[in-house]
This record gives structure tokens, sequence and C-alpha cells, in this order.
């Protein structure tokens, strides 16, 4: 088949180190992937492209890239189903929120750094066990599912508040501080959770659901995500503006049915919080504008007594 690929390249010691797009017409097989026609392209038609690849079996996660627009490993995605509806070229271009260090390769430090900044290692408390240590295998199949991240990066790379927080721990470390907070062998809950829920930490998600859409295998860690924060408040640590929020949201729905979005921010950041409050002025104006102002007037809708039922239920299993 025939196929051509829309190659972002980048790189800073040429005379020219602009950004641009490059495009490759290419003849391959039928089955071949997105890293079949990049290699195809290294190999024999311009030997300049940079990319990184390793073992071509969605194990490493090294191939991780942007294809026509979001992140996934190139090594397992092909080319016949990468092609847009309607024909045309496949876009591909480095990993999102990364530094590019040259075409499809970006600088991955600071993407370690976030994953050390969760301590991924065991912390147990007490004496050293004379022998090993084996958990339960309801807890390990539990874990499995997160367990199963390649440290990839997709998620990272399209996660739409590291694309204007840095300071944002992100999907990858968060999950990964969700597999050693349940794990069973680790004694250092507390401590964890109290960190991850500081600025930069589980409240900072905006459940997109992007990470959920592109990661490869499954990890799903907006849904891990969740979870540290169900922890976090359990553990009693419900004095955030996330947690409040949440609070504010669920009671609001318990109450009414619905959201009333004019006392969601007062009961999240409190009536006398006056800059947050005041902060808030121009998105309330231009929803005003835009036709959008919630009504002052809440009322509940019908049948809200099913939903509070709904509310108690699962209130009385905690």
């Amino acid at each position: 088949m025939k196929a051509t690929l829309r190659v972002r390249r980048f790189d800073p010691d040429s005379d020219t180190p602009e950004a641009h797009f490059q495009e490759y017409d290419l003849d391959v097989e039928d089955s071949a992937t997105v890293l079949d026609g990049l290699i195809k392209v290294r190999e024999e038609v311009d030997g300049t492209l940079t990319l990184r690849c390793s073992c071509r079996s969605a194990i490493c996660g090294s191939c991780a890239m942007r294809i026509n627009g979001q992140a996934g490993l190139a090594c397992n995605t092909k080319i016949s189903d990468a092609v847009p509806r309607g024909g045309g070229p496949i876009t591909i271009e480095p990993a999102g929120n990364m530094q590019i260090i040259k075409d499809l390769v970006v600088d991955f430090q600071p993407f370690w750094d976030k994953v050390r900044a969760v301590e991924p290692w065991l912390q147990p408390e007490g004496p050293e066990p004379e022998t090993e240590y084996v958990a339960p295998n309801d807890a390990m199949l539990h874990e499995a599912g997160v367990m199963a991240c390649i440290m990839c990066g997709a998620c990272v790379s399209d996660c739409t508040v590291l694309a204007v927080d840095s300071n944002f721990l992100g999907p990858a470390a968060l999950a990964k501080a969700y597999r050693l907070v349940v794990d069973p062998r680790d004694d250092a809950e507390a401590s964890r959770l109290a960190r991850l829920d500081e600025y930069g930490g589980v409240w900072d998600c905006t459940r997109c659901m992007e990470c959920v859409e592109v990661c490869p295998k499954g990890v799903a860690p907006m849904d891990r995500i969740m979870a540290l924060r169900d922890k976090a408040m359990e553990r009693g640590h419900t004095g955030t503006y996330g947690a409040r929020h949440a609070d504010a949201f669920a009671d609001s729905i318990k109450h009414s049915g619905w959201l009333d979005e004019l006392k969601l921010p007062i009961k999240t950041f409190g009536l006398f919080n006056i800059p947050k409050i005041l902060g808030l002025v121009p998105v309330g104006i231009r929803a005003q504008l835009a036709g959008k102002r919630p009504p002052i007037f809440h009322k509940s809708i019908p049948g809200v007594q099913g939903i509070r039922r709904i509310f108690d239920r699962m209130e009385s299993r905690r």
C-alpha cells in the first residue's frame, strides 16, 4: 500500500532550527506499523530522521509519539488504521509536554523526576522479615492493572493539566503512587497521601480522560487518581479546595438531583474568602453574556428521592 508520513522535524543544530513538517511518500506492506514506516524513512530515504525505538512489541514504550494529534505507540499503530478518513497524510509529532531534543525524541528527565517524587519504592515498617513477604493474591490481582504501566509517557504527553502547569505530578507518577498506596507490603500510606493532597497532587487533575484514552496498556491513570482522592479524604484530608469541591458537588446532587453552580464555588472556597470569590466575577460575567448563567433559584428535579436513596445506600456501605 502507499502511504504518506507527515513528520514534524526539529534540529536545534541546523542553520534553520525552526520546527517544520516534512512529508515522505512510501510503499509499505499492508501490515506495516507507523514505526515500520519511520524506520523505512530513516534507513532508505532520509538518514537524518531521529526517533526512539527498541522492542517493536509494545513492551518498552520508547516509541511513544503523537500520531494524528493523539499519543500512542508507533509500534502497535498500523499505518492502514492511522490513515485519516478520506485519505491524506499521517501526521506524526513528538510526545507533548516534554522538551524536544531532536525530531521525534523528547527529554524524559522531567517525567522521571516526577516518578521519583512519589518515592516509587516500598517502605515497610518494623524489623526486616526473616523470609520473603508474600502478598495476598487478591491484592496483587487488584494491582495488576496499574502494574501494566510501561512508562511510555503517552499519558503525560496528552495531559491537559501539564500543558498549563508543570508543577502537576502527572498521570504516570500518580498511577505509580496508587500502586504503592494500595500495596499491603507498604506502611507509608499516611505520609504518601498527605503529600499527594498538596498542590500539584491528586486534586489538580481535571478529569479530562485523555490519559485513559491514550494509555496503550489500559492502566487508566485517571481512575487511579480518583481512587487516591477517595483515600485521601478517608484519611481526613478534607480541608483542601479540591476535597471541599468534591464534597460540595456531592451534597448538591444529593440535595436537588443536579448541580447548584452558584453555591458550588462558595462552598468550595468559603463565603468569606473574598479574593477567590472576586476572582470568579469575570467568569460569571462571561457566563451571563453567553446566556449560560445558572438559575438564581435552584429547584430540585422530579424524582430526587431516588437519587437520595442511591447516596444513602452508598454511604451505608462505607
